[in-house]
């Protein structure tokens, strides 16, 4: 996710509500895979209270050092605490907890920079599941209709959709077009599962199809519409970048897109800012559990049959010994720093699939106005570029024309609670190019595109917030993704510890944690929870079978 974040299915467009409301003579109104950033949930048929833990006895001793104190780092840490675990250390490379939770203000408005919404919120949700417990949903989200509803990882939004001429679109402009990337989406989903001819990638897949289905499906229909429908669907797909946190849908793997996993429940929001989950989590650690500002130059772990123990350099020099490491850090920092981070390197296996899975950048601009230029009703806002019937979801340029990358506006809600503020959503090298630009350059580009498209030379933003994730250093990026090449194995390959199974060295020196390492809830808030739970339950199980005089005796 991890704006972000589910933003993991930001929005794939449905048209049933569309044609529902055509019938009505309505207002169209669509709906979209939720997205974003990010994460929660337990495994099915898992509550979501802490198991009952055997006596482990001398795991009390065992020396644990976590890096990363994101939600994972965090969970872990919790889990390990409660089950006895009596030296555990949280290594935090910046000045605050949370990681890709991020939650900042606009004036006197709350807005999230990373983690948008709880996707799937049930009662197999963890985050869901802890969000009631400390109390900060609304009334609204626990209801049991909203627990029990499967939308898909959809959401019911009313949309308005305007066009690079000036002109909003109507039902019957966008419908056919939405009705045919649906249709082509759930496909790609179902790929996996059927054994048919391979595609190189989602992007490849979706092309091809979209110019043969047009051809034959819309061969009666005059060439200006047809046209305007081929760029329906470019924006579209510049929707499904941001879902899947990439460049372009070109880089996301055909075999393996059908992996992803939604939850029931409608996604929702927490009223007071994500950051109140983080807060009401690290409450319930230890004082002084967490050291902040402490970067972690390289793991030293070995496959030598002596070795008991692992080393932690940090960049201050201050080296750690511990019994086990949890490795939180996102995947674009991993990939950027792999080489230098672990002694002796990680395996070909595992180094191969750090390099073959995903990792992009999904940025919010949130923008504030005076006063509304969109209905009242309206919840998302779509912008078709009419010279786009190519089916593209990159610019040629990415200096001049980085804004048309941006898909279009989500509306804050409810209005009491944000006033007149909208969330633009944008991926990709253009997504990284903006975060080079002054504030002053955004605002000006969202101003003159808002302009365009509405017609309306007079709309004005009050002011501009955004969030720069593929500059922040120990992020590089947003959240992953299943990469062209790339497959389950490798999700597989990313979660092993080290060193790798058969070894006759000190078993889980290292382990691996992260909404990266998750099979079907990456990129989301309770894919991270439940991995660092996992890698978690790992420790507890190992200690739980070994005899005591093996346990470690050590302590920091």
């Amino acid at each position: 996710m991890l704006w972000m974040v589910d933003l993991k299915h930001l929005f794939t467009c449905t048209f049933w509500l569309i044609s529902k409301a055509e019938e009505k003579k309505s207002k169209p109104s669509c709906v979209y895979r939720g997205f974003f950033f990010f994460f929660s949930s337990t495994e099915k048929g898992r509550s979501c209270g802490s198991p009952l833990l055997p006596d482990m006895g001398g795991h009390r001793d065992a020396k644990v050092v976590i890096i990363g104190c994101g939600i994972a780092g965090i969970a872990a840490a919790q889990k390990l605490v409660k089950a006895g675990f009596h030296h555990v250390r949280i290594l935090e490379a910046t000045g605050r907890s949370g990681g890709r939770i991020k939650t900042g203000r606009i004036g006197d408005k709350i807005v999230e920079i990373g983690a948008n919404w709880i996707h799937g919120p049930c009662e197999e949700n963890p985050v869901f599941c802890l969000a009631r417990q400390y109390g900060l949903l609304d009334p609204e989200a626990l209801k049991p209709e909203n627990q029990a509803l499967d939308v898909g990882g959809h959401l019911p939004w009313v949309p308005r959709f305007f066009s690079s001429s000036g002109r909003e679109l109507n039902a019957e402009d966008i419908l056919p077009a939405q009705k045919l990337f649906l249709e082509l989406i759930n496909e790609s989903s179902d790929f996996q599962s059927q054994r048919g001819e391979p595609w190189p990638s989602v992007g490849d897949f979706l092309r091809a199809q979209v110019q043969q289905h047009a051809a034959e499906k819309w061969k009666d229909v005059d060439e200006a519409t047809r046209s305007l429908r081929l760029c329906v669907i470019s924006n579209m797909l510049k929707v499904e970048c941001c879902v899947n946190g990439t460049h372009t849908m070109d880089e996301v793997s055909m075999g393996a897109f059908g992996v992803y996993k939604t939850l029931p429940g409608l996604d929702c929001t927490f009223p007071g800012g994500y950051e109140g989950l983080t807060q009401n989590l690290m409450a319930e650690l230890p004082a002084g559990l967490v050291t902040y500002n402490k970067p972690v130059r390289c793991v030293n772990w070995t496959s030598a049959k002596s070795a008991e123990t692992v080393m932690v350099e940090c960049d201050d020099g201050q080296k750690l010994v511990a019994d086990h490491v949890i490795v939180t850090v996102p995947l674009g920092y991993l990939k950027k720093h792999h080489s230098t981070m672990f002694h002796p390197p990680l395996p070909l296996h595992k180094l191969h699939s750090v390099q073959r899975l995903g990792f992009g950048t999904n940025n919010k601009i949130f923008v504030e106005f005076d006063s509304p230029w969109w209905d009242a009703d309206c919840e998302v806002i779509f912008f078709v570029w009419e010279d786009e019937d190519a089916v593209v979801d990159q610019v040629p340029d990415v200096q001049s024309s980085w804004i048309k990358k941006l898909f279009g506006f989500t509306v804050l809600k409810p209005t009491e609670r944000y006033g007149h503020l909208l969330c633009g959503w944008i991926s990709g090298h253009e997504s990284e190019y903006m975060e080079t630009l002054s504030e002053q350059q955004v605002t000006d580009a969202i101003t003159q595109l808002i302009r365009r498209f509405t017609g309306n030379p007079i709309i004005t933003p009050r002011r501009i917030l955004r969030s720069q994730w593929f500059h922040d250093p120990w992020t590089c990026g947003s959240y992953s993704n299943l990469g062209k090449g790339c497959s389950e194995q490798d999700l597989d390959n990313l979660m092993e510890p080290l060193p790798p199974k058969g070894s006759k060295s000190q078993p889980l020196q290292v382990l691996f944690a992260g909404e990266a390492t998750h099979h079907c809830y990456f990129s989301t808030v309770h894919g991270a929870v439940l991995t660092g739970w996992r890698e978690a339950d790992r420790l507890i199980s190992h200690y739980s079978l070994i005899t005591p005089s093996e346990f470690p005796k050590s302590k920091f």
